[in-house]
């Protein structure tokens, strides 16, 4: 903090009740100064040898015979004119960054220029302003705050102005040239504490971070803050991730902290509304500057506090672009209208949406060569995509299931959601296999045509070996559901066989089952959610039976074979054959003897609860389950 002390000796102050009074110790005082409820009793002379408006003030009140002059409109108020008056009389005057400012303009206002008195108290004020405040961090940021006070003499003096400008250039230098306290609360770096892991036990001088002033600024009003860093936005020379963290720090300064109270108290919400509308104005443009769990607590925000559309069509189209990088709970946005959901499950549609409409490209370029357009294909951008693709994938999965635990949802908005992110690649179809599985716990009412509409969801083959050993098992899974993650699982061991034994071929009903490169098959499983026939709900048809019987047969066969002995090889090559075709086309016992152990059971058992998802539960648990009930309708 920078002092500066204006005058000499001092003279005796007496306070008297709410009246301020220099005792004068030769002459009489002879005028009376009152602001508001305060008065002071001083001399003619002092002050009108420095003060302008004094003169004219003292002049028109000799001519009314009044000896009292009423200045209440003064700027900043007794305490500016006390130091004032004790300038005019002479006295030491202390000055520092919270009172120069106040003082600055009361002698605006009193006229105390250098057409009066050489050496006057406005000169000397600015060359203490100039030397000494502005070129301080943190004094400069003290006296812009104090301008909200002493509008608009301070904006007319160009003050603001000359502080925002020394914050904008000294928050803009290289950070290796910061040799002032800043504060910063944050978690240091250990490689900003001058501290790495090869250390050789040099003591190094502890780095400055990049956002070593973020933390300082948080603590000015919204309208001076989005000037400051529009101020430094525009010197070019701060990383837009920068600014992206300083706006984040401010947001949960001024914006995010405890606003779901505040606003389910009934707070009055004005400043959060502004701080809203200057950091939405104030994100940088640049990808990547902001993360997109960051951007959504603001769409997050802008919802709770009933916000313009333009804010929330400004944000939406932010996160789209990347929603790869959000997380689950970045996207639970409550609701705060009468509806009986708990999520804002409309808005995140509206997100989707917008992602899947920026990724819809073919990742194909045009590039123009002299008059020729060249189509070429974009590699990079369509590996960023693809990657970006799962990413969303696997996050729309976890949110599907996080919203299934809600009682009051309705099925078409779940399927609807979920049939939006339809297209995008999925290596399993665990995470969708996980929410239809939570949604069936938490909705036991729901009819079989509902249930088979919600299944029609996910694709059997594509799941994992033990979501596929969940799902034997789940008693609220349709049984023809169950009866087709037993075929496909059969298939796959097959083709595993296959693979092992060359000189095998698979049946043509299984090779058209088998998925292609693109993680698509033919005569796919997964249905249309809309319509209920056994084709659409992914039941195997008479054919897939076939195949499957005909496997089990031709097992059947190589067994007795192989237990015959036969040494005759021409005679029997044939059958060897057959037998080593059949190899690998063994049904999975440890998941068909559960299907095979529960039509044989008679009484109806409902204590297997397999609500987990598979990522959840230990397989050995899944196996030592008691095995599936008996139904006697296809369901």
């Amino acid at each position: 903090m920078k002092y500066m002390k204006l005058g000499s000796k001092p003279d005796a102050l007496q306070t008297e009740g709410s009246n301020i009074r220099f005792v004068a110790t030769e002459l009489a005082t002879d005028i009376v100064i009152s602001i508001g409820d305060i008065k002071f009793y001083l001399h003619k002379f002092p002050l009108l040898s420095k003060s302008s408006r004094l003169q004219r003030l003292v002049a028109s009140s000799n001519e009314e015979k009044n000896d009292e002059l009423d200045i209440s409109d003064i700027p900043g108020g007794p305490s500016a004119f006390e130091i004032c008056a004790k300038f005019c009389y002479g006295m030491i005057v202390t000055l520092n960054a919270y009172n120069v400012l106040a003082a600055r303009c009361a002698a605006e206002y009193l006229e105390m220029f250098e057409t009066i008195d050489k050496g006057n108290l406005i000169y000397k004020i600015d060359v203490f302003l100039t030397s000494s405040v502005f070129r301080t961090w943190k004094d400069s940021i003290i006296v812009l705050q104090s301008t909200k006070s002493l509008l608009p003499w301070c904006e007319n003096l160009k003050v603001i102005n000359h502080c925002i400008d020394s914050i904008g250039s000294k928050a803009s230098i290289d950070p290796s040239e910061v040799e002032w306290s800043y504060t910063c609360n944050r978690k240091k770096l250990p490689s900003e504490n001058g501290i790495d892991s090869h250390w050789n036990g040099v003591r190094k001088q502890p780095m400055v971070p990049n956002d070593w002033w973020v933390e300082d600024l948080c603590e000015l009003e919204v309208d001076l803050y989005k000037r400051v860093i529009m101020t430094i936005k525009a010197k070019g020379r701060m990383p837009p991730v920068v600014i992206g963290e300083a706006l984040r720090a401010y947001a949960y300064w001024r914006l995010l902290g405890s606003l779901e109270d505040a606003v389910s108290n009934g707070v009055d919400c004005t400043k959060r509304h502004a701080a809203l509308d200057a950091i939405v104005f104030l994100l940088p443009t640049e990808e990547g500057s902001v993360s997109c769990g960051f951007l959504l607590k603001l769409l997050k925000a802008a919802c709770l506090l009933e916000s313009g559309e333009s804010h929330r069509n400004n944000l939406i189209k932010r996160i789209g672009a990347q929603l790869d990088g959000a997380s689950v709970a970045d996207l639970l946005i409550p609701v705060n209208t009468d509806e009986n959901s708990f999520y804002n499950i409309d808005l995140v549609m509206t997100i989707v949406e917008e992602f899947m409409s920026q990724h819809s490209d073919n990742g194909k370029a045009k590039l123009q060569d002299d008059e020729e357009i060249v189509e070429a294909e974009n590699m990079s951008v369509m590996t960023v995509s693809s990657a970006s693709k799962l990413a969303v994938a696997k996050l729309i999965d976890g949110y599907l299931a996080e919203i299934a635990k809600d009682p009051n949802l309705p099925l078409p908005k779940l399927m609807a959601l979920a049939e939006m992110a339809s297209s995008l690649p999925r290596p399993t179809h665990d995470g969708l296999y996980r929410a239809i599985d939570m949604y069936l716990k938490e909705h036991p009412s729901l009819s079989k045509s509902e249930k088979k509409k919600l299944c029609g969801l996910m694709d059997c083959k594509q799941l994992s070996q033990d979501a596929c050993m969940h799902a034997v098992q789940n008693e609220r899974l349709p049984l023809r559901v169950v009866v087709q993650v037993l075929f496909f699982e059969q298939v796959r061991a097959s083709v595993a066989s296959a693979r092992s034994d060359p000189s095998a071929e698979l049946p043509s009903a299984v090779r058209s089952l088998l998925p292609r490169e693109n993680g698509n098959s033919i005569g796919s499983s997964r249905s249309a959610a809309t319509t209920t026939t056994e084709e659409e709900c992914g039941v195997p048809t008479s054919s897939d039976i076939n195949s499957l019987r005909s496997m089990r047969l031709a097992n059947n066969s190589g067994g007795s074979e192989r237990s015959s002995g036969s040494s005759d090889t021409n005679k029997n090559g044939d059958d060897r054959s057959g037998a080593g075709k059949a190899k690998g086309m063994l049904m999975p016992k440890k998941i068909l003897s559960k299907l095979w152990s529960g039509k044989t059971n008679a009484s109806e058992n409902s204590s297997s609860d397999t609500s987990e998802s598979p990522g959840s539960v230990n397989p050995e648990e899944v196996k030592s389950t008691q095995s599936r009930i008996t139904r006697r309708s296809v369901s």
